[in-house]
């Protein structure tokens, strides 16, 4: 039984770490950090987080490798995006060349890593460099600003880019709600028949209770969320959550439906054993890099959303909240472990301490401080746990 409960509160540290932070931080600010708007801003202001670590997660999955151009990449495609559109362009080809620039770039940078064999370290580092020179190139210094509305709405930037509520709810957006609803019948529906096909083929599952009171927590804080979405002022879903739950889902079934998802975990646990079973470990590091010149061209299009412009400084240190948030939601600094669930608890952890700092009135210096002290934890707590493995 107590082996049982360690086993648990190892599973779910950082989950059980998010609840005491979200406690102490409800406290410290008087239940502000509950606020509907801010359960809002903490989703709008952090979507590039979670957009940038689901592809953070693949570059860590293949032996704790990062990508450290992440924040100047974000920057060089939302420089060329807002420049485009500034003059008059059609905003899909802006978003599509954006988009192309990203997976250039990944291109780019997976080549040398997967191809010629320059450490990730060296060569996103010098990617962090050159693609930052070259936002201020496409800039030239300046800042340019973004004003189509559509691009607005539909990437989050504005006071109008939510989702309209079909039923006219008011001052409480139904529609919100019921989108809430039906995502918590999905997962429902998807983990009981994940269990049922688990059982039909003899594999272990996990004891009824332990699966009941896990849908039970995760479902109330899905209606809780949506709950507090829908009563802020009747703005209900905001359009960046829209993005970040098709990134996760996507993500999530690429990590455990794929045969790539397979290698990604395989090259990470044992590359050299990998490559001798007859897969090609360069494709799959080629891969992981494409995957995250993407999301950094997603997460461009955010950002410059989110601000309604562009500017040379935006994307400074976005890298390190992706890393930090894949870090402290689980994925190991030596690759093969990690999951789109950790990297959320990672994010949205990561989120709460800036929120809850800035609402306290603390500097954004000793946020930075608290920051590194949570992700040196995580990591020491991951080497720790590799050590008792050995």
């Amino acid at each position: 039984m107590n082996l049982k409960v360690l086993d648990v509160l190892k599973k779910y540290t950082m989950v059980f770490a998010l609840v005491v932070v979200m406690i102490f931080f409800f406290f410290q600010t008087d239940g502000k950090i509950l606020y509907s708007q801010n359960i809002n801003n903490l989703i709008s202001q952090n979507a590039y987080v979670f957009v940038l670590a689901a592809g953070m997660l693949l570059c860590i999955l293949t032996g704790g490798n990062i990508d450290l151009a992440v924040g100047s990449v974000v920057c060089f495609v939302g420089g060329i995006g807002a420049v485009i559109m500034d003059r008059s362009i059609n905003i899909w080809v802006a978003v599509a060349i954006m988009l192309v620039g990203g997976l250039l770039v990944g291109l780019w940078q997976g080549f040398w890593i997967a191809y010629v064999k320059v450490p990730p370290f060296i060569a996103t580092l010098a990617g962090m460099y050159a693609f930052r020179g070259f936002s201020n190139v496409v800039m030239k210094g300046l800042t340019v600003g973004v004003r189509d509305e559509t691009f607005l709405k539909v990437f989050g930037g504005g006071s109008d880019c939510y989702i309209p509520d079909l039923f006219g709810g008011g001052d409480f957006n139904i529609t919100c709600m019921v989108v809430g609803a039906i995502c918590v019948v999905v997962y429902l529906v998807i983990t009981l028949r994940k269990r049922a096909a688990a059982k039909s083929k003899g594999i272990e599952v996990e004891s009824l209770t332990s699966m009941i009171v896990k849908m039970v927590v995760i479902s109330a804080v899905v209606l809780w969320v949506f709950y507090k979405l829908a009563t802020n002022g009747g703005k209900g879903i905001p359009t960046s959550l829209i993005w970040i739950g098709l990134v996760l889902i996507a993500y999530e079934y690429v990590t455990t439906k794929t045969t790539v998802g397979r290698y990604l975990y395989a090259v990470g646990g044992n590359e050299k054993a990998t490559r001798l079973s007859g897969i090609d470990s360069r494709k799959v590091y080629l891969f992981a890099y494409l995957n995250m010149g993407l999301m950094a061209g997603l997460g461009g299009i955010l950002t410059i959303a989110r601000a309604q412009n562009a500017a040379p400084t935006f994307g400074v240190g976005y890298e390190m909240d992706a890393i930090a948030a894949c870090f402290i939601g689980g994925a190991s600094a030596y690759g093969g472990e990690g999951n789109i669930f950790g990297v959320i608890i990672g994010a949205v952890l990561m989120g709460v301490i800036n929120q809850g700092m800035s609402i306290m009135g603390i500097s954004a210096n000793y946020q930075s401080v608290v920051k590194g002290i949570v992700v040196l934890l995580a990591i020491v707590f991951d080497v720790l746990s590799n050590k008792k493995k050995k």
